[in-house]
C-alpha cells in the first residue's frame, strides 16, 4: 500500500504540467502507472510550461498558422512539454480537425514515438482514437490522429458527478475489452486516467493514446497488463464514486483520507452498485491481495472481461415519459358552454334570462331540427333497406358475375417488382471508416452462389456488448418504393430494416438518421414495413449473431439481399 500512495503522489506532482482544455490532445496528465520510470517523472516536473531541463533537445519553433507537409496547419497548441508539443491543427487535404504530437527529430524519444505511433496505427481497432500518420521530416517527428469534436472526457463527464450506473458498467465493459484486444497485439497504454478516456455522442467509449502517450514521456512497464488492468480499476472507482483512488487530488477528484488505505466505493458511497464495487477492487489490488470480499484478483484486462461476463448483466434504465397535461372538463350552464374554472371558488359570469319571445323561438326552432333529424333518419333506413335487398337478390343469382368497379380493383392491383441496388456499405456505429469487411460487401447481391458478407468475429451474439449492432447500408439509386426486403443469412440472426427519410439526399451516416421499419429473425427473414415506404437508402441492421460452427466465432453472415416494391 505504501508503494501505491507513493504513485498517487507522482500523478499529483505531475498533473499540473500539461495545460490541458476541453477536447485535449492524446497527450494527458498523468494516470496511474505504479512502475514509471521516477527518474523520467522529475525530468517532466521540471520540464513543466516549456522550460527545458539540462541536456534536453530544444522544442520546434512552431506557431499558429505554420503547415507540416502542406497538409497540417497548426491551430492552438494545447500542450507544451519536456521538448515535444500537441496541437489542434486542421487537415486542409480532407478538411478536418485533427490533433498533432511534434518533437524534434534527435529527441531521445522520437524513435520510440514513431514506433509506437506506427503499432498503435496497425491495430485499426475503433474503439481507440486512431494514429492517422507518423512521420519524419525537416528535422522534425510528428504524429497526427483523430480528433473528436463530439467525444467529452471523463474528466468532463465526473465534474457533475459519479456515472449511472448503466453508463459505468458500459465504461467498464468496453474499455476493458479494448484493452484486452490491444494487449492480444502486444500493445500496452501504461496511462489510462480519466482524461484519456473519451464517451462519443452516441453512446459509445474510446481511448486516445495508446502506447504514444507513454512514448512520449519515457514511460515503460515490466508488467503491462497489471499495470492497464488498474488502471481500467482506477476509472471505474472515479465513475463510481467521483473520487480518485489514492490519497492526493487528481484530474479535478479529491483523493482519499490519508492513512486510511484503500477503501471499496460502496462504503465511500451510499447507493453504488455491489458488483461493481467488488470489480473495482479485483482490478485495483492485483498484487496478488485478495481483491475483494469473495473473489480473487484479476491482473490483466482479459480476466477483467472474463470477470465482467460472470457478473448479472445490468441493464439500461426505463425510458421515463412526461404525463399529459390534465384533461380540462367543461360544464353547461345557463344555456352556454364554459371552462370549469382553475382556482376554486371562483364565480363563473350568468347570462341575463332570456325574454319569453326567445324561449318560445327556441323551442320551436328545436322542434323544427327534431323533425328533419327524423325524416333523415327515415331516408337513411329505406336506402339502407334496398341496398341489403340488392346485395340478396345478387347472392341468390349464381350467374351474376362480378361488377365493373370490382373487377376494376383487381386489375388495378400493384405487382410486386424486383428493386435493383446500386450500391453497398458496411456500417459500424463506432467508427467513422468502414471497419466491418468492406471488400465483400459487393457478394449480398451478386448472382454468384455461395458467396457472402460477414461481419467481425465477437465473443459473444450481442457483440461482446460493445455495440448496438453493425449492418449493410443499401444504396437504390434513387428514391424507390419499397414493399419488401428479404435477407439470407447462414445462421439464425436477427434483424432490423431501417430507412432514411424520404428526402435525404445523401448517404446518412448515424445510426439515429434511420428509423425502423421491421424487423425478425431466423435464416430467412422478409422484412415488410408496415406502411408505404419510399426511400433510397436502407439500412439491413443486424442486432443478433449466431455462433458459426467452422471457426467458433460469434459472427453474422448475409449470403443474399432483395429488394421488391
Amino acid at each position: 500500500m505504501a508503494e501505491r500512495s507513493t504513485a498517487a503522489v507522482d500523478v499529483a506532482d505531475n498533473s499540473g504540467d500539461e495545460p490541458l482544455t476541453a477536447q485535449a490532445d492524446q497527450s494527458t496528465a498523468d494516470g496511474v502507472a505504479k512502475n514509471r520510470e521516477r527518474d523520467t517523472d522529475t525530468d517532466e516536473a521540471q520540464g513543466s510550461g516549456g522550460t527545458e531541463g539540462p541536456g534536453k533537445a530544444s522544442p520546434p519553433e512552431l506557431h499558429s498558422g505554420h503547415k507540416l507537409a502542406r497538409r497540417y496547419r497548426l491551430e492552438e497548441c494545447v500542450t507544451r512539454l519536456d521538448g515535444f508539443s500537441s496541437w489542434r491543427a486542421v487537415d486542409e487535404k480532407l478538411r478536418r480537425a485533427v490533433g498533432v504530437h511534434i518533437l524534434p527529430a534527435d529527441h531521445a524519444r522520437a524513435r520510440s514515438v514513431l514506433a509506437a505511433a506506427r503499432s498503435s496505427a496497425l491495430l485499426g481497432d475503433p474503439r481507440f482514437v486512431q494514429v492517422l500518420d507518423a512521420v519524419e521530416e525537416n528535422d522534425l517527428v510528428y504524429v497526427v490522429h483523430e480528433w473528436l469534436p463530439d467525444a467529452t472526457e471523463l474528466t468532463t463527464l465526473l465534474a457533475s458527478g459519479p456515472l449511472e450506473v448503466y453508463d459505468a458498467y458500459q465504461m467498464v465493459t468496453q474499455v476493458s475489452a479494448a484493452m484486452a484486444a490491444a494487449h492480444r497485439e502486444g500493445l500496452a497504454h501504461l496511462r489510462l486516467n480519466p482524461n484519456a478516456v473519451l464517451r462519443s455522442s452516441t453512446g459509445q467509449w474510446r481511448i486516445r493514446g495508446l502506447a504514444v502517450n507513454a512514448a512520449l514521456r519515457g514511460i515503460s512497464s515490466d508488467t503491462p497488463q497489471r499495470t492497464d488492468t488498474e488502471g481500467i480499476g482506477a476509472l471505474l472507482y472515479a465513475a463510481l464514486t467521483q473520487r480518485w483512488p489514492y490519497e492526493s487530488d487528481a484530474y479535478g477528484l479529491s483523493g482519499l483520507p490519508k492513512d486510511v488505505g484503500l477503501i471499496a466505493p460502496d462504503q465511500v458511497r451510499a447507493g453504488v452498485h455491489r458488483g461493481l464495487s467488488e470489480l473495482t477492487m479485483r482490478a485495483l489490488v492485483n498484487d496478488g491481495a485478495t481483491a475483494s470480499r469473495h473473489e480473487s484478483a484479476c491482473t490483466t484486462p482479459e480476466e477483467l472481461v472474463k470477470a465482467i461476463g460472470e457478473m448479472p448483466r445490468i441493464r439500461p434504465p426505463e425510458p421515463t415519459f412526461t404525463a399529459p397535461p390534465e384533461y380540462q372538463r367543461t360544464t353547461y350552464q345557463q344555456g352556454t358552454y364554459g371552462r370549469q374554472s382553475q382556482h376554486p371558488g371562483a364565480t363563473q359570469p350568468v347570462p341575463a334570462p332570456l325574454p319569453p319571445l326567445q324561449s318560445r323561438t327556441g323551442r320551436a326552432l328545436k322542434w323544427a331540427v327534431s323533425a328533419l333529424l327524423i325524416a333523415a333518419l327515415g331516408l337513411g333506413s329505406w336506402q339502407l333497406a334496398d341496398a341489403l335487398m340488392d346485395q340478396s337478390n345478387k347472392s341468390e343469382d349464381p350467374n351474376q358475375t362480378q361488377t365493373t368497379e370490382d373487377n376494376d380493383k383487381g386489375q388495378t392491383k400493384p405487382v410486386s417488382k424486383p428493386v435493383a441496388i446500386e450500391g453497398a456499405r458496411d456500417f459500424d456505429p463506432l467508427g467513422e471508416d468502414p471497419s466491418e469487411n468492406p471488400e465483400d460487401i459487393d457478394k449480398i447481391y451478386d448472382t454468384a452462389a455461395g458467396t457472402y458478407w460477414q461481419t467481425n468475429y465477437y465473443t459473444s451474439s450481442d457483440f461482446g456488448r460493445l455495440k448496438s449492432g453493425v449492418g449493410v447500408v443499401l444504396d437504390l439509386g434513387k428514391v424507390q418504393q419499397v414493399g419488401k426486403v428479404t435477407v439470407t443469412f447462414v445462421g439464425d440472426t436477427s434483424v432490423e430494416l431501417r430507412a432514411a427519410s424520404e428526402g435525404t439526399g445523401t448517404q446518412p451516416t448515424s445510426l439515429d438518421d434511420y428509423s425502423k421499419v421491421a424487423e425478425g429473425s431466423g435464416t430467412s427473414v422478409t422484412l415488410k414495413p408496415g406502411k408505404s415506404l419510399e426511400s433510397r437508402y436502407l439500412l439491413v441492421w443486424l442486432t443478433d449473431l449466431p455462433k458459426q460452427i467452422d471457426d467458433g466465432q460469434f459472427r453474422g453472415r448475409v449470403v443474399d439481399v432483395k429488394v421488391s416494391s
